[in-house]
């Protein structure tokens, strides 16, 4: 039956773009699992190691200009292939670095075809749900957090074999060859809506309408939600819950294991209840999680919290890329943009007011965002359930 299912363009084209969801979360994890040897290597101290993951922020936000038309240019297809080839090539540029200005710029390129590929992917994504009228986006994102998985495990992997950045990078670039060749042939190709669309936003620039900055809020938000639970939970379980070091690390392990589960299954619950009601009803379930494990403290309450937050928060991108892509490449491409900014600037943020106050006044802040995400769902147009 499977065999008989790769020939179903549903499922072909789903396939394809789970390829492109999975090199992305493949090429960010790899190059994040390194860190610590790039800093060794580079001879970079805290600081400089912070401004240089800042780089590939400011290249994620400044992209969408350059993400805007190259998606008129060239077609989401075309541009999310381009993009995988040139990670590609800059992971193997980060690995051979000679200093810190030139990884700096390495990062900061980087930065800007991650944008690129991100929208690209999820305009693929949209494509498929219009064009065959069935769900797949959460599904696809859940392949973001398996290429991540794979990363993880290529890097132990690694590891026991050799210390090499350049060997690490060099095999991780194989499977991101793989990879893109795996998407090449299976893409959805931009129909007649779509090139007309794109071609009246040639001829006539209109500012982002009062629903794309909806949804901006929404996108910027729920990523900073998932950036934080991923960079700060360890830390909360450790310092704040009092865990044992055995125990730390289950923080992150039931946010990321949790959104998986969620969104093999968040396409059903947006066919049976709609798109609206799944972000509105997740994003409270997170923030009110969260906020009861702070206030109750403890371990078992902090990952009863954490849980929440995975189970709640992991369909809000997916629905919201939906929508944006409903609206034009153009809304797409900076909806994708405030998304990639809050991922990367969430965790910096949410430091900063730990150290002003207390990380339970930092996660605080992300109970807070993500209770703000159900706030701006009720002023975005969502597509009705399916059945």
């Amino acid at each position: 039956m499977c065999v008989f299912r790769l020939y179903d363009p549903f499922h072909r084209g789903q396939l394809a773009i789970a390829a492109l969801f999975c090199s992305l979360g493949f090429q960010y994890a790899t190059w994040a699992s390194r860190i610590p040897a790039l800093k060794s290597d580079l001879g970079l101290t805290a600081a400089e190691v912070g401004v240089l993951l800042m780089a590939a922020g400011i290249g994620a936000t400044a992209s969408f200009p350059l993400v805007a038309l190259l998606m008129r240019r060239l077609g989401s297809g075309r541009l999310a292939l381009l993009s995988a080839l040139c990670l590609t090539v800059l992971l193997l540029a980060l690995a051979v670095a000679p200093n810190y200005p030139v990884a700096l710029g390495v990062m900061c390129v980087d930065g800007v075809f991650v944008g690129c590929l991100n929208t690209a992917m999820n305009a693929q994504g949209a494509a498929l749900e219009a064009r065959h009228g069935r769900n797949a986006m959460a599904r696809l994102h859940a392949t973001f957090s398996g290429g991540s998985l794979l990363a993880a495990l290529l890097a132990s992997a690694m590891n026991t074999v050799t210390s090499s950045v350049p060997a690490h990078f060099g095999a991780a670039a194989a499977v991101l060859l793989l990879l893109a060749a795996g998407a090449r042939t299976g893409l959805v190709e931009d129909g007649p809506a779509e090139a007309a669309q794109e071609k009246k936003s040639r001829t006539r620039w209109t500012p982002p309408s009062r629903v794309t900055w909806w949804m901006c809020c929404a996108m910027a938000l729920g990523t900073v939600t998932e950036g934080a639970m991923n960079d700060w939970t360890s830390l909360y379980m450790k310092d704040v819950a009092k865990a044992s070091a055995q125990l730390a690390p289950l923080g992150i392990a039931v946010v990321s294991g949790m959104m998986v589960v969620a969104r093999l299954f968040a396409d059903r619950w947006r066919g049976r209840w709609g798109d609206g009601r799944v972000v509105l009803l997740g994003s409270a379930l997170a923030g009110l999680g969260l906020a009861f494990a702070l206030v109750s403290g403890g371990v078992p309450a902090a990952l009863l919290g954490f849980a929440c937050v995975g189970l709640g928060i992991a369909a809000v991108t997916p629905c919201v890329y939906v929508a944006a892509a409903r609206q034009g490449s153009d809304e797409l491409a900076l909806v994708a943009a405030m998304g990639t900014t809050g991922l990367l600037a969430g965790p910096p943020l949410i430091g900063f007011v730990a150290g002003a106050g207390s990380l339970v006044w930092g996660l605080g802040v992300v109970a807070g965002a993500a209770l703000a995400v159900s706030l701006c769902s009720m002023r975005i147009r969502w597509a009705a359930a399916s059945g």
